[in-house]
């Protein structure tokens, strides 16, 4: 839906199955209920979570036709993708399987180039449309600094293929669509000095002379090009979690050129580590709840000096809560963003307080909002809710804090 000029929804990944047949029925399910528990009647936007799987059967003229007609029936339109995991993502162990496959391979380029043909489709005229990626892959899978140079060239060049599908579209179409690529904690691409980074060691010195010789336009053209089809989709938790501050990294890709096509709004755990034994013992009994086998739940801990230190999933940073000088965790676990604390555990709330605030002062950031909390079926029991109730619940939340 359009609130202020953005154009909010939240992820369908929080739905569990991987086929069409599943998404589309979970979508028919909810967004009627969610609809109506939020009271919208003007149109309402979807950010849709299309596994490999389902773009395979959605690709199709007769199925495309079919969610097309419930779109129109339900007065609902399509804006953002989510593409970054591909496969599984629910009742299963994702953990870092969720990078693959990676941008070393063909099987994300096609998968991407396949999920932007159909959003080309379902776009409505005068949108722009998104989808976000993986941050390029996993970096505990590269062993050194020449392995993880050659995987870099390789994802260059499908990014780039990419771009310049994206190119013939606009050109077909005058539809402007963009990848949007999605920093997290043990990504190759974890925050925002390694995107700019991508952009200034590999997309821009190995894309402009290739992107200009491929569409017969000069290399500024080619910058030009690459940086409206290329942005970055700010995970709001992800960014709280390297304990970046909105407005210098905003201000940062401002400065480079680099767009924001969409923000995630979600939120992380927070724990301020205690003194005393005793009350460590206690924090390690409220965390346990936390640690379970689907997902990763990196860690991102701050000394008193300031410097930081990085676990690559919960359990890890617990074996050693007894003995750390640390004084702070941010934990990567999306918790509904509708709550500040959960018991004697606090959540980086605030933070997208912070950025809603900045994109209401500067509009032009971004007009791309898509909350993103997908771990309801992992959450402690008491911080359950029906889902309908719980994503009309986040939704109404950051309506709220838009207007």
């Amino acid at each position: 839906m359009e609130i202020k000029g953005f154009h909010l929804s939240y992820c369908s990944n929080i739905h569990p199955g991987e086929s069409w047949k599943a998404t589309f029925e979970n979508l028919k399910k909810y967004i009627p209920e969610i609809k109506e528990r939020l009271e919208v009647d003007k149109p309402f936007g979807i950010g849709l979570r299309l596994s490999h799987e389902a773009s395979l059967l959605l690709e199709k003229p007769e199925q495309l036709a079919e969610f097309k007609k419930w779109l129109e029936s339900e007065n609902a339109y399509v804006f953002t993708l989510n593409g970054f995991p591909y496969g599984d993502f629910h009742r299963t162990t994702v953990k870092d399987q969720v990078h693959f496959p990676d941008w070393t391979t063909k099987d994300r380029r096609d998968y991407t180039i396949r999920s932007f043909k159909i959003l080309a489709e379902l776009l409505p005229e005068g949108m722009d449309g998104g989808i976000s990626t993986s941050p390029i892959s996993y970096r505990h899978w590269f062993k050194s600094e020449t392995e993880l140079n050659a995987g870099m060239e390789v994802a260059t060049k499908h990014l780039l293929e990419v771009v310049a599908e994206l190119a013939e579209i606009k050109k077909q179409t005058g539809k402007s669509l963009h990848l949007d690529i999605e920093p997290e904690p043990d990504g190759i691409l974890e925050n925002s000095d390694e995107m700019l980074w991508l952009f200034s060691d590999w997309l821009l010195p190995i894309g402009k002379p290739w992107l200009a010789e491929k569409l017969d336009i000069s290399e500024e053209q080619a910058e030009e090009v690459l940086k409206e089809h290329i942005q970055v989709c700010y995970d709001v938790c992800h960014f709280a979690i390297v304990y970046e501050k909105p407005a210098d990294t905003f201000t940062k890709f401002e400065k480079a050129g680099i767009k924001i096509g969409k923000i995630q709004i979600s939120a992380a755990l927070r724990v301020l580590i205690p003194h005393e034994p005793a009350a460590r013992d206690l924090l390690k009994v409220n965390l346990l709840p936390f640690e379970e086998s689907t997902y990763l739940h990196q860690v991102v801990a701050k000394r008193k000096d300031g410097t930081l230190n990085s676990y690559s999933d919960l359990p890890e940073a617990l074996k050693i809560l007894d003995q750390t000088e640390e004084e702070e965790w941010r934990i990567h676990f999306h918790v509904p963003v509708f709550l500040d604390n959960y018991g004697a555990l606090a959540s980086t709330q605030d933070q997208i307080s912070i950025v809603l605030n900045e994109i209401l002062k500067n509009p032009s950031l971004t007009n791309h909002l898509e909350v993103e909390t997908y771990t309801w079926e992992v959450l402690p029991e008491d911080t359950r809710l029906s889902l309908g109730e719980s994503i009309s619940r986040e939704l109404a939340w950051v309506i709220e804090k838009l207007n």
